[in-house]
This record gives C-alpha cells, sequence and structure tokens, in this order.
C-alpha cells in the first residue's frame, strides 16, 4: 500500500501470455474432461500411466507420466512462481509491512474460511480430511484471465490486489506442501539436499549473475528433495529465492529466467498439467454424486468460502492495521475480485492429487468434480459481477 492507498504490481515480463495461455490451459482443460468421457477414455488412462525415465550413469528416476509432470515439470511451474514471489517481496507490492497488510489479511481469510468449510463437510471422514487444503488455492492464472475478460477498464489496483492475494496465496500453499503433504522422509537425502542448498546460498551471496550455475545446483537440489520425500516441486522455489532480483528489472538472474521460462511454461507445462490432471468422469454422476461431503466441501469452498474469507480479511486489515482499499476501488469490485478468486483449477487439482491420488482414489474423482464445478461457478459469478461494478472511483 502506498501512501495514497494504492496497491502497485511489478507484473513480469511475460504477463502479455498470460491471457492466451489461460485461454489454452482452459482449452486442454475442456480436451480432458471430454477424453475421459469418452469411448477413449482408456487411451487417457494409459497416457497418464505411460512409463518414462530419466537416467544419468547409475543415478535414474522412473515415473508414470503424470506422475513425471506433477513432481518434475511442475517444480519449474514452482521456480516460476518462486521468482514472482521474491520480486514482490523485495521490490513489489509486499515489500514492506505497510504494503502486505491488506493483501495479507485477505489471502489469511482467503484460505482459513475454504479450509474450515471443507473440515465441517468432512469431518467424519479421517481420509477425507486429507483434503482440508484443496479449497485454499487460487489459481492466479486463470483468476487474472477472468478479471482481464470480464473488466478490462478495470482500475490496475485491482489486478495488482489479486495479483498480490494470488501471490500470498501460493506461499500459503507452499507452506502447506511442506509440512502436510509429505511422504516418508529420508535423513540421509534430506542431508545430502544441504550440499546444493549451500551452493545456492553461496552463488547468492557472491553475486554470481549467470543463470546456469543455478539450474545446475537446483537440479541437483530438485533430485534429492524427490529422493527424500518431501514433494519436489519446493525445490523450484528454493531454487527461485536463491536467484538474485533487480529493483530495475532489467537483467538480473531472476529476470532472464523468468523470461526464458514463462512461455514454456504457460504454453506448455500448464497446458500439459491440464490434459493429463483435469479428466473428470462424468458418465453416470448423479445429484448424489455432486452433493457428496468432498466435492460438496470442494465446491462451496472454493465458492462461498473463497468469497467471505477474503472479503472480510478484507475488512479485518481495514479495521485493525488501518489499511486502505487499493486506489479507485470500491467493496462491489473486492467482492467480485474474492469470487473469481475461488477458482481453484491447476493449484486446488495439483493439491487433491498429493492428497488422493492413489490412496483414495473415489475422493480424488470427487474432489476434481468439485474443483470443476466450484471454479466454473466462481468464475461465472466473478464475472458477471466484474461487469457491473468494473468501473469504480477512487474510494474515500
Amino acid at each position: 500500500m502506498t501512501t495514497s492507498g494504492a496497491v502497485h504490481s511489478h507484473a513480469g515480463p511475460g504477463q502479455q501470455w498470460r491471457l492466451p495461455a489461460g485461454l489454452l490451459m482452459l482449452a486442454m482443460a475442456a480436451i480432458a474432461i471430454a477424453w475421459a468421457n469418452s469411448p477413449w477414455a482408456g487411451v487417457h488412462r494409459q497416457l497418464m500411466a505411460l512409463p518414462m525415465a530419466m537416467r544419468v550413469g547409475p543415478i535414474g528416476i522412473e515415473k508414470p507420466l503424470v506422475l513425471l509432470v506433477n513432481d518434475g515439470l511442475m517444480a519449474i511451474f514452482f521456480l516460476l512462481v518462486g521468482v514472482e514471489v521474491k520480486r514482490e517481496l523485495a521490490h513489489g507490492s509486499l515489500s514492506s509491512v505497510r504494503q502486505a497488510l491488506l493483501p495479507a489479511f485477505a489471502a489469511v481469510g482467503g484460505m482459513l474460511l475454504p479450509a474450515l468449510i471443507f473440515t465441517a463437510f468432512n469431518a467424519g471422514d479421517p481420509l477425507a480430511l486429507r483434503g482440508w487444503a484443496i479449497p485454499c488455492a487460487t489459481d492466479i492464472a486463470f483468476s487474472l484471465v477472468v478479471l482481464r475478460l470480464a473488466a478490462p477498464r478495470a482500475p490496475p489496483a485491482l489486478y495488482a490486489f489479486l495479483a498480490a492475494v494470488a501471490v500470498i496465496d501460493d506461499l500459503g500453499a507452499i507452506v502447506i506442501i511442506a509440512l502436510f503433504y509429505t511422504s516418508q522422509l529420508s535423513p540421509e537425502m534430506l542431508l545430502a539436499a544441504l550440499a546444493p542448498l549451500t551452493v545456492l546460498l553461496l552463488l547468492n551471496r557472491r553475486g554470481v549473475r549467470q543463470v546456469a550455475p543455478y539450474m545446475l545446483a537446483g537440479l541437483v537440489l530438485w533430485f534429492c528433495v524427490l529422493k527424500s520425500g518431501v514433494h519436489a516441486t519446493l525445490a523450484g522455489v528454493i531454487t527461485a529465492l536463491a536467484l538474485p532480483v533487480s529493483r530495475a528489472r532489467r537483467d538480473s538472474p531472476a529476470d532472464r529466467t523468468e523470461a526464458a521460462l514463462d512461455p514454456w511454461v504457460y504454453f506448455g507445462v500448464l497446458p500439459l498439467f491440464a490434459l493429463l490432471n483435469a479428466g473428470v468422469d462424468l458418465r453416470g454422476l448423479s445429484l448424489h454424486d455432486l452433493v457428496a461431503p468432498v466435492p460438496l466441501g470442494v465446491g462451496v469452498g472454493l465458492v462461498a468460502g473463497k468469497l467471505a474469507g477474503i472479503v472480510l480479511g478484507t475488512a479485518a486489515g481495514r479495521l485493525v492495521a488501518g489499511a486502505r482499499l487499493p486506489e479507485r476501488t470500491t467493496w462491489p469490485q473486492i467482492v467480485a475480485l474474492a469470487l473469481v478468486a475461488g477458482i481453484g483449477f491447476t493449484m486446488s487439482i495439483f493439491i487433491a492429487s498429493l492428497a488422493f491420488e492413489g490412496v483414495v482414489p473415489e475422493h480424488y474423482n470427487g474432489a476434481k468434480l468439485g474443483i470443476l464445478f466450484g471454479s466454473l461457478l466462481a468464475a461465472g459469478a466473478g464475472a458477471l459481477t466484474l461487469r457491473t461494478v468494473a468501473r469504480g472511483r477512487e474510494t474515500p
């Protein structure tokens, strides 16, 4: 927050990709759903299970394609997210306590209430409770696409506020994954991970500006973290936080990494993730399936939980910290933004896979069902509301 009440965004160099990339991800998700409900659904399952291997000498990894994407390629996505988080923490909308207060309150509310709603719906099922974090997530790509399409003339500070909320949401998701979605830990591999971590810290301290040494150390860190039982995507975040970033956004390692990865992530990694993970079998679906505790908890959490959590969190930020709304935005716009933030999709599906895939398959399909319908409802309601309240004036 600036003294005028505005939240400024330091958009990355790849922001121009986000609208077409978001539309591509939406198309791939639609293809995945259609494929999973077609006579060729078995081919989709075979594609997900396609054996893949990476090997360097005696060291190698063998996984089905879906896990290679979720554990491997998604680490590149988290590397990109980590660069954006670091920039906002260093020079952007989260660079001071005053600037970060309002989106922080909003994001915390937008994570807490959906988790409580899901827990309330699934309190009697210990296995279902593994998915408590699924509705906590906001898909920054899709949410910004809906905001851009529905309200192209909305105040710039509204985009910045949504981005800041989503960045803090991503930080929360990273912490949740680290603390609650790990398999059995390997102390030996955790200890081995200290070596590439130390290399990353030394590279940063010495101000090394070549990207390659960071990426090489990050790759070793990813392997160690993957084998340790902690989810491997965290290696992407750690590597990103080690990259130097400049205030002027000219030619720092973080800037060059983001510029190089952004189109590959948004036109490659995320569409492939959507194609492999978004397929929901809707054949034989009944009302009972839609109102089962898991999909209902996810859907209501994403729509009602995000709406109430972000609005109440924003109000709490104003009351407790004396923060002002972003420049030229209004409360109806905050309500619309809170609805749009209920689009979980990529991150929600990712957390659902960690919680249920291979453990409780019926809950995994139910969670994806809730994510699909909840995200569609949030997008539609948010877009309609934005169309009505897009042109706001400066908040008094």
